[in-house]
């Protein structure tokens, strides 16, 4: 290996490799294998997690708002690196829902009130006012995102930069026996090895 750094949100890793036979150099991406949770739902029964049931409950929710696709994928990675950060087999179904209310509160407070009338089972209008009455004393997803960051310290840009996935880098292809010369088919060795 050549050299190794952290590419994309930092959830890869890209590698300069050189094959030890012909010295031709080529680069490889890394990605995380990680496992997400055994869902519990309310009954008690047990589903596994599915990204495209959470991306369309989000999507219902969001429908003929103003907030762009990269956005809507941006919280769903964030809500999935959550989970699998927490490194728990098992999440009930209600921690799921909260982290998604969290999200759609950041992305837009007519879609998280849609969202949460039906996750917290609003039961008449007093329920919804007092819900938007909690919304209009905080800020805005537009005057969140007007707020200045703080600037991050060399230090915390550093461990980011260090910072590996929880179980291991694998190759994307299939862990590292899925490296191949550049010049050659998938399956296949470089003219030198074979």
């Amino acid at each position: 290996m050549v050299d190794s750094r952290l590419s994309g949100d930092g959830d890869q890793i890209r590698r300069r490799r050189q094959c030890s036979t012909c010295k031709e150099r080529f680069t490889t991406y890394e990605t995380a294998e990680l496992n997400m949770p055994q869902v519990v739902k309310q009954d008690g029964s047990r589903v596994p997690f599915d990204e495209d049931k959470l991306r369309a409950g989000m999507e219902r929710a969001l429908e003929k708002r103003p907030v762009s696709a990269e956005r809507v994928d941006a919280a769903i990675s964030h809500i999935t690196r959550k989970l699998t950060t927490k490194g728990e087999r098992e999440i009930p179904s209600l921690q799921i829902g909260d982290l998604v209310m969290d999200e759609l509160k950041r992305l837009d407070q007519v879609a998280y009130v849609r969202f949460a009338s039906v996750y917290r089972k609003f039961e008449d209008v007093n329920a919804f006012r007092e819900e938007i009455e909690r919304l209009e004393r905080q800020p805005t997803p537009e005057q969140r995102r007007q707020q200045l960051k703080l600037p991050i310290s060399d230090k915390e840009k550093n461990e980011q930069r260090h910072r590996s996935p929880p179980d291991g880098p694998r190759a994307a292809a299939g862990g590292e026996g899925a490296l191949h010369h550049p010049s050659e088919s998938p399956g296949r060795l470089c003219a030198g090895q074979g």
